[in-house]
Order: C-alpha cells, then structure tokens, then sequence
C-alpha cells in the first residue's frame, strides 16, 4: 500500500514543472519578473510589457503546454497547417495567429488614429522633414545588420526597431520572418519576439536614452530656443488630411497601405465627429482586446532558445544603435532647420521624429524646459513626433517592398 502511494507520488513529482526546469527556463521565468517589474513598479510601457512579460511566463513553465512553436515551422517549402493548429493548438497558439497573419498591428493603428491629432503636423508641414528624418535610423541599421552577416530579412526586422513604434516592428518582423527561412534557404535565426522584445524595451526607455543625445548635438543657446505659437487648423483641414495621406502614401508605396490606412480611417472616425461609438469602441474596447491578444501572443515566442544566444544580445545592440541615429538624424535636420528660418526652430523637437508617441514630444518639452522654464515645446514637437508614426509606417512599405519575403 505505502509502495503504490510512494510510486503515484514520485509519478507526479516526475510529471510536475519543477522536475522538468531547466536552467534556462528558469532564468526566463526571472526575465519575465523583472518586465513586470518594470512595467508595475517603474511604469515602462506598461499596457503591453506586463502582458508581453506574462506571455513569457507561461511559455515558459514547463509542461504548461500552451504554445507550441513548432506548429508554426514552415521552414523547407512547408506551408502553415491552421486546420492542426485549431485543433491541436494551446490558447496562445490561437492568439499567435492574430501576429503570424499581420492582423494586430492594422487593428492598433486603427486605435492609435482615433486618438492622434494631426492638427499641429498640418499647422505646421515642414515637421513633416523632421519626421522623415528620424527614420534615417531604420535604413542604416538595415545596412549595418546586412554587413554584420543577417540575412536581409533578419536585417530589416532589427531595423525597424529604430521606428520606435511596436506595433510596426511586429508588422514587419511577422511579414518578413514569416517563411522561417530567407529565399536563399538561410534558417532564420531571430524571431518576432526577439524584436518585439528590443522594440518595447527601447521605447520604454525613450526618456532615459534620448535627452544625452539631444544634448550632446545642441548648443545652449538652441536649447533656449522659444517658437511663435501654431496656427488654427480648421475641422475641414483636419478630415481632408486623412483621406489625402492615405491616397498619396498607398499609391506611393503600396505596401504601406495596411498601416497608414487604418492609422488614417482611425482619425478620420475622430475628426469627421459622426461616428462617436465607433470611435470610443476602436480606441477603448477593441484597442484594449488587441493590446492584451499582442502582447500575451508575442510574449509567447520568448522561449529560451530564442532569447539567451547570441544573436539576441546582436539584436538588442543593434536596436538602440538604430533608435539613438533616429533620434540624432531628427535633431541633426532640426538645426538644419533652425539654421535655414535663421533661429525660429528649435532643434530639439526633432528628436521626437520617432513614433514614440507622445512619450517623445513630452521628452523635447522636459529637455527644452530645463534650459528655458517659459518655453513651451510640447505642441511643436507633436508635430514631428505624428509626422514619425505615419514615417514608420512609410518605412516599413519601403522595406517590404525592397525586401524578398
């Protein structure tokens, strides 16, 4: 009797989580609690790096068995098998669909749209050079990554972290990784969580990165900077502009459509004001439903295999190298720009060319305010920083177009 009660105990400890634990699942389970940490404690993008951090969590639990990668294996010319992943897929093997066919990322911009107000882009378009210029970052670190030996689907995956915007990353990344290997037969050795990973982190630590950098390009005297007040945008200005961007930037760059059209029908719900609900629902329910799918699907991918090598730790180096040229490409262009109107721009708003929006407006008013207390950035440099989320999305056309998937 104590021998069958002794053996049915030591089949359970044999079956349990902390039988199986590795090293290595240990040690992720602790980078998990650390994200939530930070997310909790710290407030670093915490709507999606505490349900990423979960998403690492329990992909991580041995015997949890509620993601399974190779249901996603395409690699060698096979072909992603959904009818085996409904019927023997895990909860965020599900979820993870939502990533692996590109729907999340449209459906956030759709919120991020319904709550962006274009207004002091179109009062003032040349931010539109600064927000372009912000996206120097993306196309040489892509070059940089291609020297370094990524293939140039890996390259433009990392790249796109200098776009300072998630949901595109993840675009990119799940577009351009998706077959598992490159058209050459090269096995992919970075994955969408791995760039998701680097892009949340570096835009949790906008604040902390950029204001060296902005200093370290700026004089004194163009930090002082103060610049006349915006003008009144009318509401017809403000709907016509949705509509234009989207036409002119979809027949541009096709590619980009998928984006910046539902950024562009986003804030045509919020400017047309007839559509209140639909509105209120896409930037509150439905950004709300896909925030917590995104993050706890690509949190998901984070295994051990995928974050402790080496490539990972080349992925994170080349991110910030990617976000701080952003960052420096957009004050660079912005003391072009206060040279060329002669002192009525100051240089410090062109850091905000990066989508981080509004984090990275906020960081150019906090740097410009500790030089000049009465000056007041903050509508000058949503500017560019709007200008950046609609760049980001830009790039990214260019990289799928460019870019043999």
């Amino acid at each position: 009797m104590l021998d069958g009660f002794l053996s049915t105990i030591g089949e359970l400890w044999s079956q349990s989580g902390f039988a199986n634990m590795t090293w290595q699942s240990g040690l992720m389970i602790l980078i998990s609690f650390v994200f939530m940490y930070l997310a909790i404690k710290k407030g670093f993008e915490p709507l999606l790096l505490l349900p990423i951090a979960f998403g690492m969590l329990l992909t991580n639990l041995p015997g949890a068995e509620m993601y399974h990668p190779e249901l996603f294996d395409i690699s060698g010319g096979k072909e992603l098998d959904f009818a085996k992943i409904l019927h023997e897929g895990g909860l965020l093997d599900l979820l993870y669909l939502g990533v692996k066919l590109q729907i999340y990322p449209p459906l956030i911009f759709l919120g991020i749209g319904c709550m962006t107000d274009f207004g002091p882009l179109i009062a003032n378009p040349k931010s539109f050079l600064l927000g372009a210029a912000a996206q120097a970052g993306i196309f040489l670190t892509f070059i940089g990554a291609a020297a370094l030996g990524f293939t140039p689907q890996e390259a433009g995956s990392i790249a796109i972290i200098g776009g300072a915007d998630g949901p595109t990353a993840i675009y990119v990344s799940s577009r351009l990784l998706a077959a598992g290997a490159s058209p050459d037969g090269v096995a992919f050795e970075i994955d969408v969580g791995n760039i998701a990973l680097a892009a949340y982190t570096y835009m949790a630590l906008v604040p902390i990165i950029q204001p060296p950098i902005m200093k370290l390009l700026t004089t004194d005297k163009e930090r002082k900077i103060v610049m006349t007040q915006l003008r009144e945008v009318s509401k017809t200005e403000k709907i016509i502009f949705p509509i234009v961007v989207t036409v002119v930037i979809s027949l541009l760059i096709p590619s980009a459509a998928p984006l910046v059209g539902m950024l562009m029908l986003g804030n045509l719900f919020k400017e047309s004001g007839v559509v209140d609900r639909l509105c209120k629902t896409a930037q509150n329910e439905l950004m709300n439903i896909i925030t917590i799918f995104l993050g706890i699907s690509v949190g998901a991918t984070t295994t051990a295999a995928n974050i402790i090598n080496a490539k990972f730790l080349m992925v994170l180096a080349l991110g910030v190298v990617a976000f701080c040229v952003g960052t420096a490409s957009g004050v660079l262009f912005g003391k072009i720009m206060c040279w060329a109107t002669k002192g009525k721009v100051n240089p410090l708003i062109g850091s905000a060319g990066v989508s981080a929006v509004p984090m990275a407006a906020r960081v150019s008013q906090k740097v410009g305010a500790q030089y000049n207390p009465s000056n007041f950035l903050l509508m000058h440099a949503l500017g560019p920083n709007v200008a950046g989320v609609i760049g980001s999305a830009v790039a990214a056309g260019v990289l799928l177009s460019i870019v043999p998937v």
